[in-house]
């Protein structure tokens, strides 16, 4: 394969990554104007909220079947189109069967686009032989962050859902479809046999660890997307614009360690990078428990962000190069804890706080968070280390 093409491969999948983080955003920013337009009860809202990351992992296990008899790039160039449509059919429907068959398609869509994004992702790094995957994920935290502006702006001019959607959609559906010329995946040469025999050889055992930690990873970015805005007004005493600050903060940093961490995994090592996020990361949850005053959470949550932001994709590589002959349908598989973690986080502090303190419902995602340290050997194999002097032979440096 071309160092040419696995450039353009690698720029297609970074848009892929953009586009689905600029999507997810505009949905879940829009949240309380999706409850409005559809007289959603508060009662029945996490219902809904439930379903998408539900539906969402079951999309991610039909991915591993479906991987058995098309490429994986095959499964992202059209459920990402399909992604996009749900998203405008939330902000176009009028009833409320109308919105939970669009979210119902957008959650079974998006577990199957998360899942073919980080095969091929994984699939791209090994054709490197160096790391790259914090990159695409950096994008995808971009595009959250572009997501979120322009969901802010529809919330201040109080544009409609589907005046707010369209011009997005209207964007981004036709340049991902057309990107999506150029996946490579860096398998190609040799794929991968999507068969029983290759499932077969995914061992759950040596496999959980990696799923408890996507699961710990999830459960402290759900905390934050979720309740940061809450404890700084509630807990904190800051003002109401002051509170909606943290989140921005979080994405902002996150897309920063992103955008650097490649370059510490090759210096330094996976295992070393996971760590010192790891120990970043319950510091930040630590100082946002402990902190006197707004700006001390603040600090705290920037913290969070460095830390969180390079779990998740070493957590998809570490899985990629435990079962390199089964990577695809491995993380297929890990996936569904990215939403179990989602699932699980935001009740959970949701109940401590109410029954205890949210100061102390802080502490319980630091521990977990904190248990990443117990497993960080997993993520250690010999060909983690890609770059300064740990390559595999004969690797293409490309980009």
């Amino acid at each position: 394969m071309t160092d040419a093409r696995l450039r353009h491969g690698r720029a297609s999948l970074a848009l892929s990554f953009f586009v689905q983080g600029a999507t997810f955003a505009l949905l879940v920013t829009r949240i309380p104007a999706i409850q409005d337009r559809y007289g959603i009860s508060d009662g029945l809202l996490p219902v809904f909220l439930a379903a998408v990351p539900i539906l969402a992992g079951v999309g991610s296990v039909l991915t591993e079947k479906v991987v058995a008899r098309v490429r994986p790039r095959v499964v992202l160039r059209w459920t990402q189109p399909v992604v996009l449509l749900a998203l405008l059919g939330v902000g176009a429907g009028s009833e409320l069967w109308q919105a939970a068959l669009a979210l119902g398609v957008f959650g079974l869509a998006v577990g199957a686009l998360d899942a073919s994004m980080n095969m091929m992702g994984v699939s791209l790094q090994r054709a490197y032989g160096r790391s790259i995957m914090l990159g695409f994920h950096a994008a995808y935290s971009l595009g959250g962050i572009a997501g979120a502006s322009m969901a802010w702006a529809g919330a201040h001019w109080d544009l409609s859902l589907l005046v707010s959607y369209l011009p997005a959609v209207v964007v981004l559906l036709p340049a991902a479809f057309i990107g999506s010329r150029w996946y490579v995946e860096g398998g190609e040469e040799t794929p991968e046999k999507g068969t029983a025999g290759a499932a077969g050889a995914v061992s759950f055992r040596l496999l959980l660890p990696l799923c408890l930690v996507m699961a710990f990873a999830y459960i402290g970015d759900s905390t934050v997307s979720n309740w940061s805005a809450k404890y700084l007004q509630d807990v904190l005493g800051s003002s109401e614009q002051l509170s909606t600050v943290p989140y921005n903060v979080y994405m902002v940093t996150t897309l920063l360690g992103r955008a650097v961490g490649d370059l510490g995994v090759r210096r330094f090592g996976a295992v070393a990078v996971v760590r010192g996020g790891t120990v970043l990361a319950a510091g930040g949850f630590g100082v946002v428990a402990l902190a006197g005053g707004a700006w001390t959470g603040m600090l705290g949550f920037t913290l969070l962000g460095l830390g969180l932001c390079v779990i998740v994709p070493q957590t998809f590589a570490a899985a990629g190069r435990m079962f390199p002959g089964a990577s695809d349908t491995a993380i297929a598989r890990l996936n569904i804890f990215n939403y179990v973690g989602f699932l699980v986080g935001s009740p959970l502090v949701g109940a401590l706080g109410d029954a205890w303190s949210y100061r102390g419902a802080m502490l319980v995602p630091m521990v977990l968070v904190l248990a990443t340290l117990l497993y960080a050997k997993s993520f250690g194999a010999e060909p983690a280390r890609y770059g300064g002097g740990h390559e595999r032979p004969r690797t293409a440096d490309v980009g």
